[in-house]
C-alpha cells in the first residue's frame, strides 16, 4: 500500500461524509469545520509537534554519534545479537542499525519518548542504507516499525502524570495492567509480522520471547508489590509513585552520561561528535515536517467530518445488538482514536476523566487504552517520510492489527483488575 492512497482515501471519505451532513442534515457549518481544521492541523503539525521535536532531535542525534564513535551502540548490538538477528534477518551482524533500534526500543519501555524517537529516526535511516528499492519499505524496516507502534512501555510516565492532574487517588493502578497490555501487543507484533515475513521460529528465538515475557511478568509482579506512597508516612523511592517517576529519568541520565564520559576514555573529540551529529538531527527534521503536515491535515478532515464518529456509533451499536456486556464500551473511542491522533485520545481520555473519575472502571480502561499501544499512522508518516519511503505494503495493516489485540488485552485485564 502506499501512504498516497492511504492520504487520499481519508480526504474522500470525509468528502462524502461532510457531502453527507449538508444536504440529508442541513449542516451548513460543516465545511467551515473543516477548512478551520485544515489550517489548524497544518500549524499545530509544525508548531506543536514538529518544533519541540527539533530540539529532541539534535541533542539525541549528537549523543548518537558520540556514542557510535566511542563503541557503546556496537555493544549493545552485540549484546542483544542472537535475538535481534533472528527477528531482522536482512540486517548484517554489527550493523549500526541493530544498537539503534535497542536504544529506541529501551527509550520507549522507559516511557521517554522525546528520547526514543532520535533514536528510531536514526535506526530507520540505518536501515535505508540497507533497503535495495528506496521508495519501498523493506521487512527489516516494517517489522521495527510494527514494534514500535506496539508501544512497548514498562514506565509510563506520561500516562500517570495525566491521572494525577484528572483527580485520580491512585494514579499507579493502572502500572501493571498497562504493562501486561503492551507486551501482548508487542508479542503480537512480532508474530504477525514474523509470519508474514515467514521468519524462522527456532529455538533461540522462542526462549529469547519467552525470557523477555518472563522479566516483564516478574518486573510486573515487583511493581505490583510496592506499596502506594499514601500509605506510607514518608517519602520513599520504594513506593509505585516515586519509582515510576525517578526509575525511567535516573536510566535516561545514566545513559547520557555514560555516552559521553565513554567517547571521553575512548579519546573521541566528543564536543565535534555531538556536534555532527546535532547538525544530522536538523536535516531530519526537515524531511519530515512536509511528510507530518500532509497526514495529520487528511487525519483531521476524516476525524472532523465525523467518520471517526460514525466508527466509534456503530462499533457500540454492535456490542449492543449482540447483547454483549457494555460496560467498557464509553472507554471504546480512545483506543479507536489512538492509531489516528496522539493528542486527539488524549483529549478523549481527560474528557472521560471528568465524565466518569480517573478512579473508575471506565477511567481506568481509558487510561490503560492511551497506553497500552501508539499512533500508528503518525508514526509511519514520521518513520517513513524521514527517509523518503511512499510504498508501506503491510506496515499498516500489521501495525492496526497488532493494536486491535493489543486493545482487546486490554479489556480483559481490565476487567480482572479494575472489576
Amino acid at each position: 500500500m502506499a501512504l498516497n492512497y492511504v492520504w487520499i482515501l481519508f480526504f474522500i471519505i470525509g468528502l462524502i461524509i461532510a457531502l453527507i451532513k449538508l444536504i440529508v442534515f442541513h449542516d451548513y457549518e460543516i465545511f467551515k469545520k473543516l477548512v478551520e481544521g485544515i489550517f489548524d492541523a497544518s500549524k499545530s503539525s509544525v508548531m506543536d509537534i514538529g518544533l519541540p521535536l527539533t530540539g529532541a532531535m539534535v541533542f539525541f542525534m549528537g549523543l548518537m554519534n558520540i556514542g557510535e564513535k566511542a563503541g557503546a551502540v556496537n555493544f549493545l548490538a552485540r549484546l542483544l545479537n542472537p535475538f535481534m538477528k533472528r527477528i531482522f534477518p536482512e540486517v548484517p551482524d554489527k550493523h549500526p542499525a541493530m544498537g539503534q533500534m535497542v536504544m529506541n526500543f529501551s527509550a520507549n519501555m522507559l516511557g521517554l519518548d522525546n528520547a526514543a524517537t532520535p533514536f528510531g529516526l536514526k535506526a530507520m535511516e540505518s536501515l535505508q542504507t540497507l533497503n535495495p528499492n528506496k521508495e519501498t519499505a523493506s521487512n527489516s524496516q516494517i517489522m521495527f516499525l510494527v514494534l514500535h507502534t506496539s508501544g512497548l512501555t514498562l514506565i509510563p510516565l506520561s500516562i500517570i502524570a495525566y491521572r494525577v492532574s484528572g483527580g485520580s487517588t491512585n494514579p499507579t493502578s493502572v502500572f501493571v495492567p498497562l504493562m501486561l497490555a503492551t507486551t501482548v501487543a508487542t508479542i503480537a507484533s512480532i508474530v504477525i509480522t514474523g509470519l508474514y515475513q515467514r521468519l524462522r521460529f527456532d529455538r533461540v528465538l522462542v526462549l529469547w520471547l519467552g525470557g523477555i515475557i518472563t522479566a516483564i511478568f516478574l518486573f510486573a509482579w515487583y511493581i505490583y508489590g510496592l506499596p502506594s506512597q499514601k500509605n506510607i508516612p514518608t517519602p520513599s523511592l520504594f513506593t509505585k509513585e516515586t519509582f515510576s517517576n525517578v526509575l525511567g529519568n535516573i536510566i535516561l541520565f545514566l545513559i547520557i552520561a555514560t555516552f559521553i564520559i565513554g567517547g571521553f576514555v575512548k579519546k573521541t573529540n566528543v564536543f565535534d561528535a555531538f556536534i555532527e551529529g546535532a547538525k544530522h538531527g536538523w536535516d531530519v527534521i526537515v524531511k519530515v515536517i512536509p511528510y507530518l503536515v500532509g497526514l495529520l491535515v487528511a487525519i483531521r478532515v476524516f476525524r472532523d467530518s465525523g467518520a471517526l464518529d460514525a466508527i466509534i456509533q456503530g462499533i457500540s451499536w454492535c456490542f449492543v445488538q449482540v447483547g454483549m456486556t457494555s460496560d467498557f464500551v464509553p472507554a471504546l473511542p480512545v483506543a479507536i482514536m489512538r492509531p489516528f491522533s496522539g493528542g486527539g485520545s488524549r483529549g478523549l481520555m481527560l474528557d472521560i476523566f471528568k465524565t466518569y473519575g480517573a478512579d473508575s472502571f471506565i477511567g481506568q480502561l481509558a487510561s490503560t487504552f492511551q497506553g497500552s499501544a501508539d499512533t500508528t499512522f503518525y508514526i509511519i508518516a514520521l518513520y517513513f517520510g524521514s527517509v523518503g519511503i511512499k510504498k508501506v505494503r503491510y506496515a499498516i495493516w500489521a501495525g492496526m492489527l497488532a493494536d486491535l489485540l493489543g486493545v482487546i488485552a486490554a479489556i480483559g485485564i481490565a476487567y480482572i483488575f479494575f472489576k
